[in-house]
């Protein structure tokens, strides 16, 4: 079967809300909040519009657009908080929402860390975040098409679970009472495919994504497909491995798994609270030497850059981990105050919630030397492609997860293999972790093909 041609983006409906206007709404909110008799107040404004389409052996099989606005005031009477949330962004009913804020704010516990930003930053510019061009349905049907399409037309495909093409855009506003307001908007594409391959019991699947905030940098919707294909094909008539210590070698699509674990420990929240394995470690070898991590919101057109975080802080690129040191935490201002610490400018957060610590653009730099040089030397080993459960003890580090992949012997890729467990110790496994140079930024949170030695494998 061959894919539909993929034609050029058209423009199509009008723009959402400017993001500056947003900002000057916001501010009168918070001069309403203060003569409602908050002492400080921030309100935070997002408005979404989504256009996706899902397409499944040659069909559309779902067609979506949906847009969305919500707005939160947050006050302070002292130490004490409140949130008010709601969808009309009226002026008119502005009064009603800071009266009951602030009426909520007079009666709940006091928190002694919470309050504004100390600090907030100029609004930057320059990171490339909205993509102009609007597509219609047609195109994003057409991309959806052409993703599944390639994937069937792989040999040994036999099924889809179809095909998705998206487009989003978002505007995020902030205001606060000491002195910030600002406001962006960004855009991000997608395409999604995912196939199947066997008949009866012996089938397996697979699938493949890109993301980019701009469509001219989206991947080709058919090799995204092709892709998902061959990834399903490959993994046919798996077999168990033996149990055994062996290494492992992480792809990209997994290995990024292994950031989301470093941010949870290095979240400040959860050093505050003692409940992170890496809570001692700042200023220490977490990382074998030469291991680099990176966080910056500023990159442009990346996935979740921001000229600004939830509380106004402008954004910093950080070198989270330099030379297998650990050097920071991520911290918002309140677990900042409950370190005796400034805050990095990583707070995220919704309408309704307070804010808390996130990375941004989070990766791992890359290695010097290819996937296949990593693992030449491995007579026997594991390369891992998915991993399965969420078998991981924040606090000690523990590590077991169920996987499947394919063995490595001699060097090489061989049979297909799951219903295996990996284990190990974070902690261990950060210190013996190795990378290859084939990074790709895809999906916000990016690492190349690792190696970490001596895990246990629990199979056969």
């Amino acid at each position: 079967m061959s894919a539909p041609p993929v034609s050029a983006p058209s423009v199509s409906a009008p723009r959402p809300a400017d993001p500056a206007a947003r900002a000057a709404l916001l501010e009168e909110l918070v001069a309403v909040a203060r003569r409602a008799g908050a002492d400080a107040a921030d309100a935070l404004f997002t408005e979404g519009t989504k256009l996706i389409v899902d397409h499944r052996l040659g069909k559309l099989e779902q067609l979506e657009r949906a847009e969305a606005v919500d707005l939160g005031l947050r006050v302070f009477i002292g130490r004490r908080q409140a949130i008010v949330a709601t969808t009309d962004p009226d002026p008119k009913g502005f009064a009603a929402l800071a009266e009951r804020a602030v009426a909520m704010a007079r009666v709940v516990p006091e928190d002694p860390h919470a309050g504004l930003a100390e600090k907030v930053g100029p609004l930057l510019a320059g990171l490339e975040l909205e993509d102009p061009a609007e597509p219609s349905a047609a195109l994003l049907t057409e991309r959806a098409a052409a993703a599944e399409a390639a994937a069937l037309a792989v040999p040994g495909v036999t099924n889809s679970e179809g095909a998705s093409a998206s487009w989003r855009r978002a505007v995020v506003a902030l205001a606060t009472s000491n002195g910030f307001a600002g406001g962006y908007a960004r855009t991000s594409w997608s395409v999604h495919a995912s196939a199947v391959a066997g008949e009866g019991t012996g089938m397996e699947r697979d699938s493949e994504s890109h993301a980019a905030v701009f469509g001219a940098d989206l991947e080709d919707p058919a090799a995204i497909g092709r892709r998902a294909g061959e990834r399903a094909v490959a993994r046919l008539n798996p077999t168990r491995p033996r149990t055994a210590q062996m290494p492992v070698v992480y792809d990209p699509r997994v290995a990024a798994s292994l950031l989301g674990h470093l941010a949870g420990a290095i979240n400040g929240g959860a050093v505050a609270r003692g409940t992170s394995f890496l809570k001692d470690r700042l200023g220490q070898r977490v990382f074998a030497p030469g291991i680099a991590v990176h966080d910056d919101p500023l990159r442009p057109r990346g996935l979740r850059s921001r000229p600004f975080d939830g509380e106004g802080m402008p954004g910093v690129p950080q070198l989270l981990v330099e030379d297998g040191v650990l050097t920071s935490w991520l911290l918002d201002w309140r677990a900042a105050r409950q370190l005796g610490m400034d805050s990095t400018g990583h707070a995220a957060r919704g309408v309704s919630g307070t804010p808390h610590p996130a990375p941004t653009n989070l990766w791992l730099a890359p290695g010097t030397v290819t996937p296949a040089a990593l693992m030449a030397d491995i007579r026997e080993g594991l390369y891992l492609i998915e991993l399965i459960g969420m078998g991981v003890n924040a606090v000690t580090g523990d590590y077991s997860r169920g996987a499947a992949g394919f063995m490595i012997r001699d060097g090489a890729l061989a049979e297909p293999v799951s219903g295996l467990t990996v284990a190990g110790n974070l902690k261990e496994m950060f210190l013996h972790l190795a990378a290859a140079d084939d990074l790709e930024f895809r999906h916000g949170t990016d690492s190349p093909t690792v190696r970490i030695d001596g895990m246990t494998i629990a199979g056969a």
